[in-house]
């Protein structure tokens, strides 16, 4: 593979795991996305996020779907990594 392909892909993959650890934490400083701040880091995650809560069982207030995709986007940097 390319260098700058796969540089650019890990940064990708990167930028998209920080944006996810990001809506983490603001799940616990602002769940409702009062800030502009928030707001724009729940638009740019759940389109991510939405497929993966649907598939997954209903667990109450858990939400599993930040962990299985950083766990996926950690496997594909793995990948890309090579």
């Amino acid at each position: 593979m390319d260098a700058f392909v796969r540089n650019s892909l890990q940064l990708l993959v990167l930028a998209v795991w920080a944006l996810v650890l990001g809506r983490v934490v603001i799940s616990w400083v602002d769940p409702q996305g009062r800030n502009t701040i928030s707001r724009q880091v729940i638009a740019l995650t759940e389109p991510f996020l939405a497929p993966i809560r649907r598939l997954l069982p209903a667990t109450g207030a858990l939400d599993l779907s930040p962990l299985i995709l950083m766990l996926v986007l950690s496997a594909l940097l793995g990948v890309v990594g090579r």
